[in-house]
């Protein structure tokens, strides 16, 4: 058999056969985090569904994996907890025999003037949202196999800086400087970091507490005209996460239909 090779010639490194690829999805059991599960699962990824607390969601999740063909796992795990981030990465190594993905989809989102936020409630955001992805991300890079990929979740918001989402811009600005440099740390290891930073995307987190007329004026702001859906974002992370997305590395995707 031929060895590989680069346009300029020289030998690529070969990846090993893995089957199935194996994906590790927090944040899985709703909206953006749910949405990717059942797209990798279509990919034929087997899936570990990572959760906070909604067992009954994560399961549903599982199911639907399973319904389409897929399999899936589901465990429970506080993304700030090392000790149980390391157990989730455990559980995958031990029901599919390694990880090949990791999309870091859990976070969490409070908007409200940076003269009015509660500092408790700035520090629950981080710690989820900042410390939850160094942790994961902690663990991505030790145990990712070559050829594999590592998706966190930014915010368009980092750029357009809409009032009162001071605390949670500040905290996904955060992910994408963690993400950039575990990139070009992970140099050497054949394996993928980026960030997506959608726009306004139509999951729970984002319509609550929003009133129509809100809606409909952050859906007329993409030249699209109409917010995202939890599927226009798996499409993209299925895409990091697959060989023909391999080439994409350090970089931050604006999933957001245009906005400038």
């Amino acid at each position: 058999m031929p060895i590989p090779t680069s346009l300029d010639g020289r030998a690529t490194p070969a990846r090993p056969s893995v089957s199935p690829r194996v994906a590790i999805v927090t944040g899985g059991s709703r909206g953006i985090g749910r949405q990717t599960v059942g797209r990798l699962a279509a990919d034929g990824y087997a899936v570990v569904v990572g959760y906070a607390g909604n067992q009954d969601e994560a399961e549903a999740a599982v199911k639907e994996a399973a319904d389409g063909g897929g399999r899936a796992i589901a465990v429970r795990a506080d993304v700030a907890d090392e000790h149980a981030v390391a157990a989730l990465f455990d559980a995958a190594e031990a029901e599919f025999g390694g990880v090949d993905v990791v999309v870091h989809a859990a976070g969490r989102a409070r908007m409200a003037p940076i003269a009015e936020l509660d500092l408790a409630v700035l520090d629950d955001l981080h710690r989820t949202n900042i410390r939850g992805t160094f942790v994961v991300v902690q663990q991505a890079a030790r145990r990712v196999r070559p050829g594999g990929a590592v998706v966190t979740f930014s915010t368009s918001v980092v750029g357009l800086a809409f009032p009162g989402y001071g605390a949670y811009s500040a905290s996904k600005g955060a992910v994408e400087a963690l993400t950039l440099i575990l990139a070009r740390e992970l140099r050497g290891r054949d394996v993928t970091a980026n960030a997506v930073a959608p726009g306004p995307t139509a999951t729970d987190l984002f319509l609550d507490g929003k009133d129509e007329e809100t809606i409909a004026r952050l859906a007329a702001q993409p030249p699209l005209e109409r917010l995202g859906t939890p599927a226009d974002i798996a499409e993209v992370v299925a895409f990091l996460a697959s060989p023909a997305g391999h080439w994409i590395n350090g970089q931050v995707v604006r999933a957001n239909g245009g906005i400038i």
